[in-house]
């Protein structure tokens, strides 16, 4: 597969754009390790190959284990995550996936139980802005595999 444009270098201020709504997500305060779960299992519903490449190592290197990773595609099945944890692996499945079905009540009552509704937003932020990626590195191809820690800052 080879890369159909270099996203950043073809129209430099949207990159700018991008990057500002990634600044607002990773100032928020919201816990990494959340967000590094909204990331990477979005990014596995999304199919972006170099988004998943990319946050697993981030997501290790910040700590996760190999085996929170690996279990991820199917987080509801196993016992690794916390109720917190997995109100926002449905919320991230809800609103990733929101031409399906929405985000159901039960999602909302179910995150609201844990984060406040400035917490909740911050969490949609960073869901969006995931999503904003992957459909960019989709789009132009962007292959995996190069990614370095640190590369992204």
């Amino acid at each position: 597969m080879k890369t159909r444009f270099e996203f950043g270098k073809v129209e430099p201020a949207a990159l700018q754009a991008m990057m500002g709504l990634e600044r607002y997500v990773r100032n928020s305060g919201l816990d990494k390790t959340l967000v590094e779960l909204i990331i990477v299992r979005a990014s596995q519903i999304n199919r972006c190959a170099f988004c998943i490449d990319m946050h697993t190592k981030d997501a290790r290197h910040a700590g996760e284990t190999e085996q929170r990773l690996y279990a991820l595609n199917a987080w509801e099945e196993t016992p690794f995550f916390t109720p917190e944890e997995r109100a926002v692996l449905a919320l991230t499945e809800a609103v990733t996936r929101i031409g399906v079905h929405g985000v159901p009540d039960g999602v909302y009552k179910e995150i609201s139980r844990y984060f406040t509704p400035e917490q909740i937003t911050q969490l949609v932020m960073a869901i969006v802005a995931i999503n904003a990626w992957n459909r960019i590195s989709i789009t132009a191809r962007t292959t995996p595999g190069s990614y370095q820690l640190g590369q992204a800052a």
